[in-house]
């Protein structure tokens, strides 16, 4: 029986193959028959919460194993999860969860000091992994309701899932992913991911971003079985993909460094390891040859966006050749995958460009979101031409890009968007925090080179009239009202920024120093 909609999944394995162990987390495990009995639990507490469909159910914390319960409870009463980025400062977190008026919230031990600072207007009840103190513990909440799946329903055009991206205004944007959204990845990510019932595969990317969750979700659809990590140890990854035998994971570049770099990686057993997909920001050919090297098996490079559910493009293994004569194809990202397909578009004129001119990518694919959440401007402008009656249109990325062959080449950002560890980060949040510094007179945010992260977060200021103040201060005031990794690791300073006639900030020329000699300004 094919798998439409998220409360599916756990219905069909349950029955199919009891007995078989869906997810383990440090010592514990849960077959596929444990974990939709606690996911019909989940289900029947959130009823008596009142939830109703399509109403918001919020998650705050690492990569914990209750996030999954609480995902298929939630679509079995048809319910919208949304996942929080646990890195993100108290303010942030709190527009997001206002924003999205969540219900219920779910929250790790150790964030409860954020949930302090936050004023809630929407959630009702909290909730919370660990202990708490008069808060009331998850495993309580639901421990006694009955295994019942209300199965209530849901249709394939309904959000089932919400994530916040950076703003280009400055506020975040809550993209709403349907269950077509999330199904169509599914299915034709598991053939080309190379998963399948047999599968181990690892979660070791953040839950709140697609990478992570909508990872987990692909090894569940296929029936196989997933080793959940807790944070991005090093040596640890190393140690559980060797103890369980992994056959699938998915890593960030930065991460594939990182892992490169631990002691003792040479002499690891990766033999049973099939594939390895990485995307989320560009990789360096030595990064991906010494990687494919240590880890001996297939890499998968995919290209995507939280809008398009992830990845809609992808590199096999066999056009991963450095050194050889495929090698200039690793400066691509794939062909287009599934039902997707891609245009390359003149920003002014909004024609189509011919192949090997660079314009923007835009995408056509039944994984484009439904929409931003409460923001029907945004999703106007990223659908210019709207959507058909299946609610399916061009989706404009922001990226800049040209094809070459079939292949999707990706050249610059026609947004301000850095990516610094395969996280987004858009100047304009941080450009707003550093205008309201009473010290500083005017500021814009440019991603750097980073041999590390790709890019990273560079401040050009302009100190008000008698008043400079120092870098570590400037960072230490973004630290208070933003998550580190937006925070600029280093501060410039110039007498006044580069504008056009308009008014806007050139970043092209306060980019340009630091790009000088790259190929393309993206890292």
């Amino acid at each position: 029986m094919p798998i439409t909609t998220l409360d599916q999944v756990l219905r069909l394995h349950s029955g199919e193959r009891p007995n078989k162990v869906a997810m383990r987390a440090g010592d514990r495990s849960w077959t596929y028959a444990d974990l939709y009995d606690e996911s019909c639990r989940v289900a029947q507490a959130l009823l008596l919460e009142g939830v109703l469909p399509q109403e918001r159910v919020a998650f705050l914390d690492r990569n914990v194993p209750e996030y999954f319960s609480l995902l298929f409870g939630s679509a079995m009463v048809n319910a919208v999860t949304l996942a929080v980025n646990w890195r993100l400062a108290p303010p942030e977190m709190e527009y997001i969860l206002n924003h999205a008026e969540a219900k219920v919230l779910l929250i790790g031990e150790e964030f409860l000091g954020h949930l302090e600072k936050m004023k809630l207007g929407t959630v009702k009840r909290v909730l919370v992994i660990g202990d708490g103190g008069e808060v009331i513990r998850y495993e309580d909440w639901y421990g006694g309701q009955d295994p019942i799946d209300p199965k209530l329903g849901c249709r394939d055009d309904e959000t089932c899932y919400q994530l916040y991206t950076s703003g280009t205004t400055g506020l975040p944007k809550g993209v709403e992913l349907t269950h077509r959204n999330l199904m169509a990845a599914m299915d034709v990510g598991a053939e080309n991911w190379q998963i399948d019932e047999t599968s181990v595969s690892m979660v070791a990317m953040p839950l709140f971003h697609i990478a992570g969750s909508g990872w987990a979700v692909g090894g569940f659809c296929q029936g196989g079985e997933s080793i959940l990590v807790r944070d991005m140890d090093p040596p640890e990854v190393i140690r559980l993909i060797e103890k369980h035998r992994v056959t699938n994971t998915l890593f960030v570049p930065a991460v594939l460094q990182i892992l490169c770099a631990t002691e003792g990686v040479e002499k690891a057993d990766f033999s049973s390891l099939r594939s390895i997909v990485y995307g989320a920001s560009p990789i360096s050919e030595q990064v991906l040859a010494t990687a494919m090297k240590i880890f001996g098996c297939g890499f998968i490079q995919v290209y995507g966006l939280t809008e398009t559910t992830g990845a809609i493009t992808v590199m096999p293994k066999e056009d991963h050749d450095p050194g050889g004569p495929k090698a200039h194809l690793l400066r691509s990202a794939g062909k287009a995958w599934g039902d997707t397909k891609i245009r390359i578009v003149d920003d002014e004129s909004r024609k189509d460009l011919a192949e090997g001119e660079v314009g923007e990518i835009w995408i056509w694919s039944k994984q484009n979101m439904k929409g931003y959440w409460r923001n029907p401007e945004a999703t106007m402008e990223s659908y210019p031409e709207g959507l058909d009656e299946n609610g399916v249109g061009w989706f404009r990325t922001g990226d800049a890009g040209y094809m070459k062959e079939g292949y999707l080449y990706i050249h610059d950002r026609v947004k301000d968007m850095i990516v610094s560890g395969g996280e987004n980060i858009y100047p304009a949040e941080i450009e707003n925090v550093l205008m309201s510094h009473p010290s500083i007179a005017d500021a814009a945010v440019i991603g750097v080179p980073s041999e590390k992260w790709g890019e990273s977060v560079t401040a050009i200021i302009v100190d008000a009239a008698d008043e400079a103040v120092g870098d570590e201060e400037i960072r230490n005031y973004c630290r208070e009202r933003l998550a580190r990794y937006k925070c600029p690791t280093a501060v410039d300073r110039k007498s006044e920024l580069p504008r056009n006639p308009s008014g806007k900030i050139l970043k092209t020329e306060l980019r340009e120093p630091y790009w000088k000699g790259h190929a393309r300004r993206v890292n």
